[in-house]
């Protein structure tokens, strides 16, 4: 275990420096900065990451980057010990140590899961353990069974409280049962409903609250795959992107894995044994690092993949039948139940040169690119190249613009801030700090609406902060009269990365949202 415990150490000590080193993205500052008010619910997702946020920038009584984004960090490292303990669990250490490796590796998972506020932190880690116990639940005697089946009810329902999408892969666990006949007499005993039943305590407080605020948090949800627009051609684009955010050199083997183990033998790779399950039987020192018998017989590797299975296989068809747009990132989960099976392919080829350079060179680029980046944000060095849509704005915090807005005396006590779009509301409301309430004007402001809804200033003056160099005209509807005032600006190191018009908005109307 020494490898596994020394890698986790590492690669949350450079976690921890990257995440001091960036600002905080548009979605994590609009988590942020829209989650300041503790509730049992909220518009976008349900609580578990909100609550994260809020309660480690209140304990260290700071809204920095490194504040708000250490709960997930360490969670990272817990969702890398648990898969690595699947992976163990299938064909010993080496395997569990090349499933952490190469989850730390991908991007989806090892730099926007592994450090950034947003729910897919808990969600992952939550998942991983529901995984775990579930793999362990399978053979598990009294009293074991019912200790494995309540810590995956518990972890279920953390995933549930994570990220409403946690139910596609809790589903997969159901159909695991039904098709797998040597598991199907649990769907017989008490197990699985008990756990279900923990599940939906744990979540029960996100039911309560949209049945009090009319079912929005589900309803936006649920609208996100609605619209039927037939587009086949998407599915191929989603997984493409799937892949790349992924990794392609990691995307393919899991895929086939994935396949394999659910009992489609698509790659006839002689590293493992033709017939699954038996994936102990590829590390050739597997009993003698602890792990099961080499015939594997709890049929985890089945599991996994049809854990992996709807998440995958429902985005790919949602982009092709709906007039929504598809986030790549979405399927991320089915994903991470692959990690254990590529390290116990990873453990049975990394004798091979072009599975020891992939890796390496995977290592090389990962960090090369966070260092690009640092020391973009930090420095500037890509300054005079950078297009008109600077992307260097995302990655800082916009104190800039809350230092200048302040010399010229434009937030007083009691000011409140008005934004035309939630995702520049967020980061500005952000950059403004939790003494300036921020509210966004617009139909589409998210938990704007339920944190500061806009209607409550109704026939106030609001101080308008607009990104461009003009206000759009879509606000003078919404006030009585708009009066420009001098304009204001994002600034790195001297060079004006982001325009920001500034206006005085008196009487805000009552049709504002």
């Amino acid at each position: 275990m020494r490898p596994l415990l020394l890698l986790i150490a590492l690669t949350t000590a450079l976690r921890l420096a990257f995440g001091h080193a960036i600002g905080l993205g548009v979605d994590e500052s609009y988590m942020v900065s829209a989650g300041r008010t503790l509730s049992l619910g909220y518009f976008d997702h349900p609580p578990a990451a909100w609550w994260l946020s809020w309660a480690s920038t209140h304990l260290f009584g700071t809204e920095a980057p490194l504040a708000a984004r250490l709960p997930f960090i360490l969670l990272f490292a817990l969702t890398t010990w648990l898969i690595a303990r699947i992976a163990h669990d299938l064909a010993g250490e080496r395997a569990g140590f090349w499933a952490a490796v190469t989850l730390n590796l991908s991007p989806v998972f090892g730099v926007t899961g592994g450090s950034w506020v947003l729910p897919d932190g808990p969600l992952d880690c939550a998942l991983a353990g529901a995984a775990l116990c579930l793999t362990r639940a399978l053979t598990a005697r009294p009293p074991a069974a019912w200790a494995y089946w309540s810590g995956a009810g518990i972890c279920a329902g953390l995933a549930i409280f994570s990220k409403y999408s946690a139910v596609l892969t809790i589903a997969g666990a159901f159909l695991f049962l039904v098709f797998t006949p040597s598991h199907r007499a649990w769907l017989r005993r008490p197990h699985p409903y008990a756990a279900a039943a923990l599940a939906l305590i744990v979540f029960a407080p996100v039911i309560a609250w949209n049945a009090t605020h009319e079912w929005a948090s589900f309803a936006f949800q649920g609208a996100r795959a609605g619209g039927f627009r037939f587009r086949p051609w998407l599915t191929l684009t989603t997984l493409a992107g799937e892949a790349a955010f992924v990794l392609p050199w990691f995307w393919l083997p899991m895929i086939l894995l994935g396949l394999r183990a659910a009992g489609i033998a698509v790659w006839p790779d002689r590293s493992l044994p033709p017939s699954w399950p038996g994936l102990a039987a590829a590390h050739p020192n597997a009993q003698a690092e602890g792990a099961p018998s080499a015939a594997a017989p709890n049929g985890t590797p089945r599991l996994l993949a049809f854990l992996a299975a709807p998440p995958i296989v429902l985005f790919a068809l949602i982009a092709a039948t709906s007039s929504q747009r598809v986030l790549f990132h979405w399927a991320a989960p089915g994903y991470l139940m692959l990690f254990p099976l590529l390290g116990c392919w990873t453990a049975a080829n990394i004798h091979r040169p072009y599975v020891r350079r992939a890796i390496a060179a995977t290592a090389t680029l990962t960090l090369l690119a966070a260092a690009i980046v640092t020391a973009q944000i930090r420095l500037d060095l890509l300054g005079p190249f950078m297009p008109a849509k600077d992307p260097t704005a995302e990655g800082l915090d916009w104190t800039s613009l809350r230092d200048d807005l302040s010399s010229r005396g434009l937030l007083p006590p009691g000011v409140v801030v008005g934004v035309p779009n939630w995702r520049d509301a967020g980061k500005i409301a952000r950059a403004l700090g939790p003494g300036v309430e921020t509210i966004c004007l617009n139909e589409d402001c998210r938990n704007f609406g339920f944190a500061s809804p806009a209607k409550n200033r109704a026939g106030a003056t609001i101080l308008i902060l607009a990104v461009g160099s003009t206000i759009g005209p879509s606000l003078s509807g919404q006030f009585e009269r708009i009066e420009p005032l001098a304009a204001s600006a994002v600034v790195l190191r001297g060079r004006t990365v982001l325009p920001i018009a500034v206006a005085s908005g008196i009487g805000l109307k009552h049709t504002s949202p």
